[in-house]
């Protein structure tokens, strides 16, 4: 055997070891910088800690996992033979391996798993022994949640919480059992943590005292000259939203005008990323009138704005000015997640107080029953949505890195660990990645508003139950009789396809329902020159949404077209493009806007 298999660390030295002590110094005082910026807006009341709060609320439901396993001493002893016998398996490989043989792993990562792609992870037997040891402790730990008998919501949120704590003891995430940190720091003489821990502390500073981690370079990318770049204006606005215009790219343009809704926890440039991956800019080029509601970044000011004003300043406003724009009084309208969920609301008000300006709704990701609502369902309970509310108190909203770290972590290994090993240990910058630039571009949410819609949705779910009351109008989804194009994306973990599939039962009139491949993004930002992505159209919503894949059609390719030739189909009369404003409307300013530019 080679002497490095052998010891593994021989192949581990300085270069200079005055040079490594310099930085290792350097990178204390760096991590001192780090840890200042954590506890200065604590100590001057600026920033209250809710980890007590937090770690009370994953205790209590871990304990509900430990409480069955412990009930029975027979439960609770084959549990630890399990754990212990794959420990002695492994141990038995070690030496075996150690002695010269080459036994088959006890534990191997998923083949999709990045975190252990260095070969020393394989060839390195220390190395192998720490992550096999990771991956036997973590799967039983995991397989513990899954094997207890649980109430459906209470093993949802086991799950997540335990999954949280396993990425996060991964031994990637540790200096001294990452191969290839070690190697990085002991190579450049601890170089990597000096810049790692620069950067460290000014991602706290950035995130106002919580370490808010960069996923691409900040640098490279401006709202307005390199994102949401398509031409337009903005031809309207008020203390809830901006109202944008884009400008027309054909010489005639479908008669009936359209509004995007998108959700206002996110910036709407996701749909207008850049000019390739853009949906707006696709959408005028295909004949269309777009509008576009951009959603403020709320302050203090907007504290009681709520639902009601979201739906009668936002949608209903909006569409009182595309009429004096374009002289049409009827609209289409697409909302994206919550904003669809918005939508949705505002068709069954509209349906309940007879307005019927708008003639159609196409849906992205969006959920109205929230009874399968997915995984962020684990952040909602009545404790939870109190601390949430109790935050929102303070200021008046809720801060734009609540909801960033709550979408991240539901992807942990994907949105959180990389990134902080890359980043901290490894001192590297994120690659410039417009995607994760805009996901970590968050926005702030009126209190009012955000409480409304997660009691009403997600804690009570009284959309579907036809309980929610809206402007003292009780709505029924049932009374909306207009063509909706439901879009489910099919590896969505945020609004899952399941929920969606169920949530188009509710509607009163024809849904075409088509799922879309990828995820929660990829699902819908899928461009129609480059797609990556197929979809599927299948037969009339009902029964399961198994047995609706089983009839559905598989094409190759985008929904885009597919959209387009559906909405054409509903109205294709044209007419000559209009201008923004269409000489009626003073222009404020060229799209996207100032309300996108705020920063949380």
């Amino acid at each position: 055997m080679a002497e490095n298999e052998q010891n593994p660390l021989l192949r581990y030295f300085v270069n200079n070891p005055d040079a490594f002590a310099t930085n290792i110094a350097r990178a204390i005082e760096q991590a001192g910088r780090a840890a200042a910026a954590y506890i200065e807006p604590r100590e001057q009341g600026k920033l209250k800690s809710d980890l007590a709060e937090e770690l009370a609320i994953v205790t209590k439901t871990l304990a509900h996992v430990g409480e069955w396993w412990l009930a029975d001493p027979a439960r609770t002893i084959e549990a630890q033979t399990r754990l212990v016998g794959g420990w002695m398996n492994l141990w038995s490989a070690t030496l075996r391996r150690m002695s010269g043989d080459n036994p088959e792993p006890v534990a191997a990562p998923d083949p999709k798993d990045k975190r252990f792609a260095d070969p020393e992870w394989q060839e390195n037997a220390f190395f192998d022994f720490l992550k096999q040891f990771y991956l036997i402790t973590s799967r039983w730990a995991e397989d513990l949640v899954q094997q207890a008998e649980l109430d459906e919501r209470t093993r949802t949120k086991a799950e997540f919480w335990m999954r949280q704590i396993t990425a996060a003891l991964a031994p990637t995430n540790f200096l001294v059992t990452n191969p290839e940190l070690l190697r990085e720091t002991l190579s450049s003489n601890g170089e990597n943590l000096v810049r790692g821990m620069r950067m460290f502390a000014e991602d706290i500073v950035a995130g106002g005292g919580d370490l808010k981690i960069r996923q691409s370079d900040p640098s490279r990318f401006k709202v307005g000259e390199n994102l949401a770049m398509t031409p337009g204006k903005v031809i309207w606005q008020n203390d809830v939203c901006q109202l944008i215009q884009y400008t027309p790219t054909t010489e005639t343009v479908r008669k009936r005008p359209l509004l995007i809704v998108p959700p206002w926890i996110n910036k709407f440039y996701i749909l207008d990323l850049n000019p390739e991956k853009s949906f707006i800019r696709w959408a005028v080029a295909q004949g269309f009138t777009v509008f576009v509601v951009s959603w403020v970044n709320p302050d203090e000011h907007q504290a009681k704005k709520s639902f009601e004003h979201y739906m009668k300043e936002g949608i209903l406003e909006s569409i009182d000015v595309i009429e004096k724009a374009t002289g049409e009084r009827e609209v289409d309208t697409i909302g994206y997640c919550v904003g669809g969920t918005l939508l949705s609301v505002t068709l069954a008000w509209c349906a309940a107080t007879g307005d019927d300006r708008i003639r159609s709704a196409t849906l992205f990701t969006t959920q109205v029953d929230f009874t399968h609502a997915g995984e962020l369902m684990v952040f909602v309970d009545e404790d939870q949505i109190g601390i949430v509310e109790a935050k929102m108190a303070e200021h008046g909203y809720l801060e734009g890195r609540s909801m960033a770290t709550a979408f991240n972590m539901l992807r942990s290994n994907d949105l959180i660990w990389p990134y902080f090993v890359n980043n901290y240990l490894k001192g590297k910058e994120p690659f410039p990645f417009d995607l994760l630039y805009w996901n970590s571009d968050s926005t702030r949410m009126p209190a009012a508003n955000h409480s409304y819609y997660l009691r009403n949705c997600y804690l009570e779910n009284n959309l579907t139950k036809g309980k929610m009351e809206l402007a003292g109008v009780k709505l029924d989804l049932s009374k909306v009789t207009i063509p909706i194009y439901n879009l489910a994306a099919r590896e969505d973990h945020i609004a899952p396809a399941k929920s969606v599939f169920e949530g188009s039962k509710f509607f009163g009139g024809e849904v075409q329902f088509v799922v879309g491949g990828s995820g929660h993004i990829a699902g819908v930002v899928n461009p129609a020159d480059k797609p990556k992505y197929q979809f599927w159209t299948g037969p009339k919503v009902e029964g399961t949404i198994e047995g609706w894949y089983a009839k559905a059609t598989e094409h190759p390719g985008t929904w885009w077209p597919h959209w387009r030739d559906w909405l054409f189909s509903l109205a294709p009369e044209r007419v000559p493009a209009r201008e923004p404003g269409g000489g009626k409307l003073k222009i404020i300013e060229d799209a996207p806007g100032s309300y996108v530019r705020v920063k949380a």
